[in-house]
């Protein structure tokens, strides 16, 4: 029997109604990967737009968190860092999908390594006309602000934010919404790391500098020609795997 997967992590499902495909793929993940592990990293962008914890009444994020909270009742440990799609995520979700909500840079200790978790979206300091909007939408004060809205009044603002956001991606170089290397580094300087898994980027990889190693999560489009999607892994003997969607070890 060979090692024992302990610990997945996983970002950027940004699960919807309307992507079946991409729902299925993830509860199978669920019941045939994770399940057997001991720990999940859901490392943001679960969902492609969270309007607030409220919206735990639509049947869809009823049915995700139903899902999550078997596995939880399993005994499998779930953490979550919010993303950018989904930075609202509170505590009335955490409760109903029996997870734990971490702070947007978390280091766990394994074999002996320090590994340090992001969503990865800080990261991107020089999109800069987003790291002043990501200022805005963190503020504690405008949060409480935009929630006191009607439900439908928040998720019609935030397809609107969705809509800008596109064609600001089709005007932004390929550079500007990578991380930097400047903000890489000083994440690893203040956590004394010498791993890093994140996500965001959609631009799954493993980049060796100076001495760490940055695992970046892919995002997941199984319906896509080839499918995209997969997972980071740590086994028992903590070997450290980048997964494709069928499981397959990226190398």
């Amino acid at each position: 029997m060979g090692p024992r997967i302990l610990i997945l992590f996983v970002s950027d499902l940004h699960l919807q109604v309307d992507r079946p495909a991409l729902t299925e793929a993830f509860l199978r993940f669920l019941d045939e990967r994770a399940r057997s592990a001991r720990q999940l990293y859901l490392l943001g962008d679960l969902f492609e737009y969270w309007a607030g914890d409220d919206d735990l009444a639509d049947a869809f994020h009823t049915r995700i968190a139903a899902a999550l909270r078997a596995l939880a009742d399993g005994g499998v440990a779930i953490f979550w860092i919010a993303g950018n799609r989904d930075f609202l995520v509170g505590e009335r979700f955490a409760n109903a999908a029996g997870l734990t909500l971490l702070p947007e840079t978390w280091v766990i200790e394994d074999h002996g390594r320090r590994i340090v978790l992001v969503h990865g979206d800080a990261q991107c300091t020089d999109d800069t006309k987003y790291m002043a909007f990501r200022a805005q939408v963190r503020e504690p004060a405008w949060q409480q602000q935009f929630l006191a809205m009607p439900l439908a009044q928040r998720k019609a603002i935030i397809a609107g934010l969705r809509d800008n956001s596109r064609k600001d991606q089709g005007e932004k170089s390929y550079e500007i919404m990578d991380v930097t290397p400047q903000a890489i580094a000083a994440v690893f300087a203040q956590t004394n790391a010498s791993v890093m898994i994140h996500g965001h980027t959609h631009r799954p990889a493993l980049h060796a500098v100076a001495g760490t190693l940055r695992y970046v999560l892919p995002d997941w489009e199984p319906e896509a020609t080839p499918p995209r999607g997969g997972w980071i892994a740590i086994d028992d003997e903590g070997a450290i795997t980048r997964h494709a969607l069928d499981g397959t070890i990226l190398h």
